[in-house]
């Protein structure tokens, strides 16, 4: 039986993040990619604005996309800042075993680095991912989302997030898009 774990930190000064899987944020989204490296960019001043506010620990909800990536960004300011601290959230044991290549490598790895790894559920359930949303956000005093379709489980993450008093900082893809792909033409001629 798994132990599910609950939280013992400071809610004031915790921020959890939600965001699209690669595939639901647009064509050819990936690390590799122009418009990922700058919305990067924009979480991390994000993320900076949390810190700035006092927020100490970031909840990552480790869904491929951007709740990994943010928590890259988490480990890697924490060189910086070890006062810092990532917290993990998975909804159930063995959720990234379909996970592949590099999803699969970044989940390890940042696993390997959290300060905590906790379950939200001990298995698989129609509601997994939901339980995990409503506890990253009922640990938290802030979000930080990235969302195009409100209509997703990002966006009901927001929605919640939003009735229960959380500061949101909400990256909008189509009012980042502009910016996201500058110069796309010219990127894809070199």
């Amino acid at each position: 039986m798994i132990n599910i774990v609950t939280l013992d930190n400071d809610r004031s000064k915790t921020c959890c993040f939600t965001g699209h899987r690669p595939e639901k944020l647009f064509p050819g989204a990936s690390l590799q990619s122009v418009p990922v490296r700058r919305l990067l960019s924009i979480i991390a001043l994000h993320i900076n604005t949390a810190l700035e506010m006092g927020c100490d620990t970031f909840i990552s909800g480790m869904a491929r996309g951007i709740d990994i990536w943010a928590a890259n960004l988490v480990i890697d300011m924490r060189r910086r800042r070890p006062n810092i601290k990532l917290i993990c959230a998975v909804p159930f044991p063995g959720y990234a075993d379909p996970f592949l290549g590099i999803d699969k490598w970044h989940y390890n790895t940042i696993i390997e680095q959290a300060d905590k790894t906790l379950y939200t559920a001990e298995h698989y359930s129609r509601g997994s991912m939901s339980i995990r949303n409503r506890f990253m956000v009922d640990n938290s005093s802030r979000l930080i989302g990235v969302v195009d379709d409100m209509q997703s489980g990002t966006g009901q993450t927001i929605r919640y997030a939003r009735r229960q008093g959380l500061d949101c900082d909400i990256i909008w893809l189509k009012d980042a898009a502009p910016m996201l792909f500058a110069g796309s033409d010219e990127l894809l001629r070199r």
